[in-house]
Formats: C-alpha cells, structure tokens, sequence
C-alpha cells in the first residue's frame, strides 16, 4: 500500500526548494551563488533561507532512505541500483551537457565570472555545463549514497539492524539529532579558497549520509513512524521555539557557513522539524488527488529543470531592468511555478532527451 503522506511530504518540500531559491538569488547574506541583493540594508524577506535551509534537503534525504527500503523489498539491489543510475546519475552527468549548460550561463554571468575571452564555443559550452550543476548536486550526492546503502546492507543481510532500529521510542527518535550534530561537524570550518574545501561544505555526503541511513533503517519503520505521528504536536512546537531562537540572535548571518551549520542550536531545530514535518505530514496529509498524484509524478522532473527559469529570468530582470525589488520576487515566484512545469512537461515529451535530461 502506498504511502500518500511521503509523496506529499516530498514534492512539497520540492515546491519549497523553488521559493527557496527565488529568495535565494537576491540575498544579501553572502550565501554563495546568486546575483546578490538589494543594497547593505536588512533584507527581512531572507528570513525564508533561515527558515528553510536547516532542515529541507535533510528532510529529502530522509525520505530517500525510506523509499530506498521500500524499494528494495520488491526487487534485487542490482535492479535498485541501474534504476537508481538512470534516474540520478544520467541527469546529473549527461544531462549538464544537454540542458544545464544554459544554467551555467547566466551562473557565470551573475557571478561575473573572469572566463578568458576568445575561448572556442566548445570550450566555453563544457565550461557552461560544470557551472549549470546547480541543484543537481542533490541528484549527484543521492546516487553515491545508493552505492554506499548497497555495501552498508551487505554488512546487515539478514536484517538484524534493521529490524533493531524498529525498536526506537520517540525519546530515542528525538536524540538521534546527535548524529545529525555530528554529522554538520564533518564540514571544513575554515575552507581554504584554492582548495576543494568548498566544494565539500556544499556537497557534504557524510552529513547527507545520516538523514538518508537514518531513513532507511529507522523511519521506515510504521512503528517509529507511528510514534513520530503521536508527538507531532509538541515536536512541531519545540522546533518553532528552537527556530525562532535561533533566527532571533543570528539574521544576517551567512546561514550556510560551517560554523553556523554545526552550531548546535541550528542543528536542533533542523532535527527536530524533520520529525515535526514527518509526524505532521502522516497525521493530517496521508491521502492523495488528482492535483498530488500529478506532482507525485512530476515533482523530481520539476526539481531538475526549475532552476533555469531562476537563473535566467533572475538574472536579467536585475541586470537590464530598473523593477522595484518586490515586483521581481512576485514575477520571479509565479515564473519559477508556473514555467518549471511546463519546461517538464515538454522536456518529458521529446524522446533521448527526456532520458538524458530526467533519466525518463
């Protein structure tokens, strides 16, 4: 029986991720990537990224362990994993070359980035592609992550684990956010610009490793997840408490720093609105319609191609107009949710294409 509840939670967190990055683009907070904001002034519209950036692509992951077990408890590891390769390794890969190259574009162009002139179209198409990987880190992380889930449950073939992590109460459910400390501790505190250290604090794949585990072997259980249900009250409060507290004495921040990521009260709350969003989503939203089974099926698809209509439209709305900020968030908003869709929906239409692009 499917669980509406984890594909609702999932391309809601998805619509999420498209907001996020509208407010994203223009922030002033020294976030990498973007075109910058609006002036030194406090820009209280950021408050989106605090909000949101501590515990949404935890929560992806997550629900990525959990369909992972899900998934292979109807077929081998090898067919998991050649599907897995398809619909993550593909786009993430062939797909930069096909689509995202328009991405790194208008990314090189907003960075203002020093690309010798005269380079051959060749040249400047593959440099293009590596800077459009954009969101596709998340695709790219995700698939080494099956491979490494597939080694971890040869170490654990009869389940014996598994079926140990079934046991967890919620007292024990709640302090597993040690390891999401733990793991934010894995980042580089003080990157150094030559090196790849930077690449590493944005990718982070033993960070992202706990939350999709966690999904795998704990809340994929109806058990924990059950006990998740019953407390999503007081986890709902507790985390908006711990999130006010914490936007509260640190906006204006770079909320995406090492040392703001591992703090221990950012950790907190991002911990405890993964279970607050699960308990929640399995309470209130565990049922479908016409309009979820849709982004059920679309939301990944959307997720790949969203970040163009940003990139683009971003870019040049700040670039070549004089728009009061405002009315370029509102366009840029209904642009990105309104465009990425339809950018899907043809993209899934044109064969090879769809395959190189969506892993289709």
């Amino acid at each position: 029986m499917r669980k509406h509840w984890i594909d609702n939670l999932r391309w809601v967190t998805v619509l999420l991720v498209l907001f996020y990055h509208v407010i994203y683009f223009y922030n002033n907070k020294g976030v990498f990537g973007g075109i910058g904001g609006f002036g030194d002034g406090p820009q209280y519209q950021d408050v989106v990224m605090y909000i949101l950036y501590p515990w949404f692509m935890p929560m992806l992951f997550i629900l990525a362990g959990i369909s992972a077990r899900y998934a292979l408890e109807k077929r081998s590891g090898k067919e998991w994993f050649k599907a897995r390769t398809r619909k993550l390794l593909v786009p993430g890969t062939i797909g930069l070359f096909v689509f995202h190259w328009m991405v790194g574009y208008f990314n090189s162009a907003a960075a203002n980035a020093d690309i010798p002139a005269g380079l051959p179209l060749p040249v400047m198409w593959i440099i293009w592609s590596i800077s459009g990987t954009g969101p596709l880190w998340f695709v790219q992380v995700l698939w080494l992550l099956c491979l490494v889930l597939l080694a971890v449950r040869a170490l654990d073939r009869k389940d014996q684990f598994w079926t140990w992590c079934g046991k967890a109460g919620i007292v024990w459910t709640i302090l597993l956010g040690v390891l999401f400390w733990a793991g934010e501790q894995t980042l580089v505190r003080n990157p150094r610009p030559e090196s790849a250290d930077g690449l590493w604090n944005l990718y982070k794949p033993l960070f992202y490793l706990i939350p999709f585990l966690l999904g795998y072997f704990v809340f994929s259980h109806e058990e924990v997840q059950e006990k998740v249900e019953k407390a999503w009250n007081p986890l709902m409060a507790c985390a908006v408490i711990a999130g006010g507290i914490l936007i509260g004495t640190t906006f204006g921040q770079d909320n995406t720093s090492p040392q703001y990521l591992g703090s221990p009260l950012n950790c907190l709350y991002g911990w405890l609105m993964c279970l607050a969003m699960m308990g929640w989503f399995k309470a209130k939203f565990d049922r479908t319609s016409p309009f979820a089974g849709y982004m059920t099926r679309s939301s990944y698809g959307i997720y790949i191609v969203h970040y163009l209509v940003i990139a683009s439209l971003g870019y040049m709305m700040k670039t070549y107009t004089q728009l009061p900020p405002w009315s370029m968030y509102v366009i840029l908003t209904v642009a990105v949710f309104s465009l990425s869709p339809l950018i899907y929906e043809v993209i899934r239409r044109i064969p090879v294409v769809k395959w190189c692009v969506l892993g289709e």
